[in-house]
Parts: structure tokens; C-alpha cells; sequence
């Protein structure tokens, strides 16, 4: 199997020849079946793709947990809305055209973001690549959230939606990009972490984001710790360093056996 995979057959950007892709890390055959694959969605502010510690680390852990594991690498600043949307919808077609099992996207800060547009908006985004992976699901089994940039509003990472949109941060694409309103009964179970201290993405993000989901009674798993920085990826030496586990159990709860 190709360890790369392109999303498009040809894809230039406006920020040079760069192709999204995603990067494939199977699960051993000597480990058993896998559980299911789980997609990365690795953070940056819709500015970059933080892969050193967002990235392949991670896709290694839950491969340690029992799953397949994929890293998207998708388009950001200068490409805007719904671009960075497109590749992650089509990430998730493509892995269910390979016969990946159930998919889950764990999306970190503004990549935790671009996973829940999946759980949310796909209905308003037509992805066509003209290849037998338009038909199918682009919508993630289960999302795990890690500081995700969820809410426009007050608690608002205002540099993501700049970055997304490229507009002034005030308008009406900001305001519809703001997620704790856009969930619904077709949104994926979550799984949500977030650390007390986080002064880049306040807490409050994931705490509109349960409330919401609770509101509409769909499945949604908080867990908040009490000290920790923005952008701890797997979080060594810290209370949070056991979402992975978390996660895992969480998915086994949600049909990923």
C-alpha cells in the first residue's frame, strides 16, 4: 500500500504546486484486526499543518491502541472556505473507498475545527473528484476534539477564521462558521479534551460545543483538565495524557469493534 495517498488526481494551490494528501499508517498484520481507522487532523490556525507533534506521533499511538491510523495534510492560508472543508470530506471518502472500517477524525485545535465542519456542514458541500469515492459517506463515524476552535463568538481564535475565510473577522461567513450552532441530529458522536489554562483556545470552545450537543441530546463525552498550554498533542507528563485511552474506549462504546 502507498504510505501517500493524494486526495485530487491534480490540485494546484495558490500557495505553490502543494497536492493534499493523506499519509497512511496501517496497522500491522501481526497485530490483529483493527478496531477501525482514525483520521488526524493535525492543528495550525488554518495558517500551517502542525504534523511534528500533532501528526504522525499521534497516528503511531492508536496504532498501539488497536486502530488503522491516517494523517491529513490539507490546504491552508492563502486557500480559504471550503477548501480546507473539501479535503477533509474527501479524506474521509477515500478511506471509506479503501475499506477502512468505521472512520473516526480527532482533529486538534483549528484541525479539531476542520473535523467537526464533517460533522456539521457536509450537507452544504458538494465534494466531486469524478472517481468512485463521490459516493461515498464523507460524514466521520465518531469525532474526538483536542482544544478544538469551535465558537466565533466571544472565545473566539479569531486568527483561524481569518485565516479560513480572509475576510474581516465581523461577517456573515464567521458567524455561520461558528459551530456549537451548526450541530444537529446527524452530528457525530464526541469525544471533547480540553485543558482549565488554555489562553489560545479558551476552554470555553468545547464547553459550548457539550453544551449544544447536549441540548440536541446527541452523544457528547467531556473532559477537561486542570493546567496544561495550548497544543499539547499527546500531552506527556500532564493529567491529559490519558485522552488516548479515553478515545479508544469511547470509539469501542460507539460501534468501533
Amino acid at each position: 500500500m502507498e504510505r501517500r495517498l493524494k486526495l485530487w488526481e491534480s490540485n494546484r494551490s495558490a500557495n505553490g504546486d502543494f497536492e493534499p494528501f493523506i499519509e497512511l499508517h496501517p496497522l500491522s498484520p501481526e497485530a490483529g484486526s483493527a478496531l477501525g481507522t482514525v483520521l488526524v487532523v493535525p492543528g495550525g490556525g488554518y495558517e500551517t499543518v502542525c504534523l511534528e507533534h500533532e501528526g504522525g506521533n499521534i497516528a503511531e499511538r492508536f496504532n498501539q491502541l488497536g486502530f488503522h491510523a491516517a494523517v491529513l495534510v490539507y490546504r491552508t492560508a492563502p486557500r480559504r472556505y471550503p477548501d480546507p472543508q473539501l479535503d477533509m470530506l474527501r479524506a474521509v471518502q477515500l478511506l471509506r473507498f479503501c475499506g477502512c472500517g468505521p472512520i473516526a477524525a480527532a482533529g486538534f485545535s483549528a484541525g479539531g475545527h476542520l473535523a467537526l465542519c464533517a460533522g456539521t456542514l457536509a450537507g452544504a458541500i458538494d465534494v466531486v473528484a469524478n472517481d468512485g469515492a463521490d459516493k461515498m459517506n464523507p460524514v466521520p463515524d465518531a469525532l474526538i476534539l483536542c482544544y478544538p476552535v469551535v465558537t466565533a463568538g466571544e472565545y473566539a481564535h479569531r486568527d483561524s477564521f481569518r485565516n479560513l475565510t480572509g475576510e474581516r473577522y465581523d461577517t456573515e461567513l464567521t458567524a455561520y462558521l461558528s459551530l456549537e450552532n451548526r450541530v444537529s441530529d446527524v452530528t457525530p458522536p464526541l469525544l471533547v479534551w480540553h485543558t482549565a489554562q488554555d489562553t489560545v483556545v479558551p476552554v470555553e470552545n468545547s464547553l459550548l460545543l457539550e453544551a449544544a450537543m447536549r441540548r440536541i441530546k446527541r452523544p457528547c463525552e467531556l473532559h477537561v483538565f486542570p493546567y496544561g498550554d495550548h497544543g499539547l498533542g499527546l500531552a506527556e507528563n500532564n493529567p491529559a495524557a490519558v485522552w488516548p485511552e479515553l478515545a479508544a474506549a469511547f470509539l469501542r462504546r460507539h460501534g468501533f469493534r
